[in-house]
């Protein structure tokens, strides 16, 4: 008789598998304004099936707590079992013998302390304060771009058409086309069957395949001139929403040329000058007036612009760069990867042949930064960064492709000292070995590891851990700045004390994602339009195809693929290559159509403006 046998997965294992991966697809896309209270008592009926019952705090205890959340959701709690609620969280935190009844229990208070206004709607009305927002795809997508919408018209080759939907809320479509981080795909409720759509991959689809699109006409003028400083994303997506309510705008930018940060932070193999230049004409076409070259402080001051101008929109963004704060960080060959790529932008590469190049810093900056340095010739790059991979801020293809390239990662290694040589110049680079510590704001942080400092060899040293905005004239104006280093402007975008000031993008909330940025300023564009008590709309004029009455089997996402690393390394073309028209009639067929079925589907009818 056999003492032990070999474990074999069964098939109600499987099945039990299968339960937990669609589980965690459906929470993964779960749309925003779900009732909190509802999602902490599932939670706890998870947790309570994962329980093995021997400890009375996880058994009893969770029981419990749910028994309390599911009185409240129906109307008949007291802030009484509200305070017992807390009370018992607190005492089986403290008294679990495992993580599944503690970390249940501190979920539930977690949801205590960030919806404790929802909780008491509940005791009060019956009903949650959340407000359901419908279709998942425009809702993550924060310039709310009609994205059910204008799949529709790129199924049906309308392709000129949808341009022009994305362009309703998104004057960057070529732009966004290539190098949106795509937040929408994330949420989209095809992740529920198989994968989300390629909405990104779309996008571009339809920009190439529309060609030229020019800007719908302008309303009649208003006799409201606008000042915009700033020419990046966001500074321009006001200035055209501006324009076609019918305002005189005028922009001012530092640089030769405008885009901000997708021309000077960006590298060309990702956004290359022409799709980037296509969105900047389209948006100047509206009758933009454009000044290039011209600082503010030195060659005009904002007290004179706010002279000339009945609304000011602020949108420097963040040109400037944080810096390491080490011994020898001011040696010979120590440079921010803001100013490498910035000098890329204006068509002034610096030579890196034969380089051996750290990079310190973990974002896209950095995946950016050491991508550029290779394919201007380094001889070898490193990015050194002091968490682990997977704690790195950069998009996993970013990093994946960078590595791909030749680029070497070193992590889990802090930059204590830039050595240098007897010119002064760097040689190399004095570093701390790190360990993973304590979870500070969804990630372990680094701490000091029981070994001692080494120094890596390397003749150049890219900083690319952060980004900052020089506002020093407009604080000297009475703008007023965070702790953080930002412009304090509200949601809306108005500065606080300043009428008819507005700031947004890199320059209010920190250094963020073009698409943020172009939020921002369709936010000020729209508030600026109500600050002059004009209420304008940017108005729809395409005609949605109507769903089609279909059932969508699961079926495997399209992705768009790079070119060989061996052939890109040695070149600034693009790197990534479009859906084919089979693989984009495919991905559009994929599309659930959000905006017309089931609890998705719009209430009222789509918009017809904005």
């Amino acid at each position: 008789m056999s003492r032990l046998s070999i474990s074999t997965p069964d098939k109600s294992q499987h099945i039990v598998d299968n339960l937990y991966a669609n589980l965690a697809r459906r929470i993964e896309v779960a749309p925003q304004g779900n009732c909190p209270v509802e999602l902490t008592d599932a939670f706890l009926h998870l947790c309570l099936a994962q329980s093995c019952g021997k400890c009375v705090p996880c058994r009893i205890g969770l029981s419990q707590l749910s028994a309390l959340v599911e009185k409240i959701l129906e109307g008949q709690g007291t802030d009484q079992d509200l305070m017992i609620l807390e009370k018992a969280a607190h005492a089986i935190v403290d008294s679990a013998d495992c993580a599944i009844g503690r970390e249940a229990a501190k979920t539930v208070l977690d949801c205590l302390k960030g919806f404790k206004d929802d909780f008491i709607s509940h005791l009060t009305t019956g009903r949650c304060m959340s407000n359901f927002k419908a279709v998942p795809c425009m809702t993550f997508c924060p310039a709310h771009v009609d994205i059910p919408g204008y799949i529709a018209l790129i199924k049906e080759g309308r392709y000129a058409d949808a341009v022009r939907v994305i362009r309703e809320d998104n004057p960057f479509p070529s732009v966004c086309g290539l190098i949106c981080e795509h937040p929408c795909e994330a949420h989209c409720r095809r992740n529920i069957m198989d994968a989300s759509v390629n909405i990104r991959g779309l996008k571009r689809v339809a920009v190439e395949k529309a060609g030229h699109v020019p800007a719908p006409k302008c309303a009649p003028a208003t006799g409201k001139r606008v000042a915009v400083i700033g020419g990046g994303p966001t500074g321009l997506t006001a200035a055209y929403y501006l324009a076609l309510m019918g305002h005189a705008v005028t922009v001012y930018e530092k640089h030769k040329k405008f885009g901000g940060m997708l021309r000077y932070g960006i590298p060309r193999y990702r956004l290359p000058e022409k799709y980037l230049d296509e969105d900047i004409n389209v948006i100047l076409s509206t009758g933009i007036t454009a000044h290039t070259g011209v600082e503010i402080g030195k060659d005009i001051t904002f007290n004179e612009i706010q002279e000339n101008f009945d609304g000011v929109y602020i949108a420097i963004g963040a040109h400037s760069y944080k810096t390491l704060n080490i011994p020898g960080e001011d040696a010979k060959n120590v440079l921010s990867a803001v100013e490498l790529l910035g000098a890329m932008g204006d068509g002034e590469p610096m030579d890196m042949t034969g380089r051996n190049v750290i990079v310190i810093g973990g974002g896209n900056v950095a995946m950016d930064a050491s991508r550029t340095a290779m394919r201007l010739g380094a001889a070898s790059v490193k990015v050194l960064y002091r968490r682990r991979q997977e704690d790195m801020t950069a998009l996993a293809a970013e990093v994946e492709g960078a590595i791909s390239e030749g680029v070497e990662l070193v992590t889990l290694k802090a930059p204590l000292e830039i050595l240098t040589d007897g010119d002064g110049a760097v040689r190399a680079l004095k570093v701390q070995p790190q360990i993973p510590g304590e979870y500070k704001n969804g990630r372990p942080a680094p701490v000091n590891a029981d070994a001692p400092a080494r120094e890596i060899p390397c003749d150049t040293v890219i900083v690319a851990i952060g980004q900052a905005i020089e506002f020093g004239h407009f604080a000297e104006c009475g703008i007023t700045a965070s702790r953080a280093g930002t412009l304090q402007a509200d949601t809306s975008g108005a500065v606080a004390g300043a009428n008819g000031i507005y700031a947004g993008g890199d320059c209010a909330s920190g250094p963020a994602t073009v698409i943020k940025a172009i939020e921002a300023g369709k936010t000020a564009a729209a508030n600026l339009d109500e600050y002059f008590g004009l209420h304008s709309q940017i108005p729809s004029h395409v005609d949605i195809p109507l769903a089609a009455a279909s059932f969508r089997d699961a079926c495997g996402r399209c992705n768009m693929t790079d070119r060989p690393a061996a052939e890109r390394i040695h070149d600034f073309d693009l790197i990534e290559k479009s859906l084919t028209d089979e693989q984009a009639r495919q991905e559009c067929s994929r599309c659930l159509r959000c905006d017309h079925y089931g609890y998705g589907s719009f209430r009222g009818g789509r918009k017809s403006a904005w």
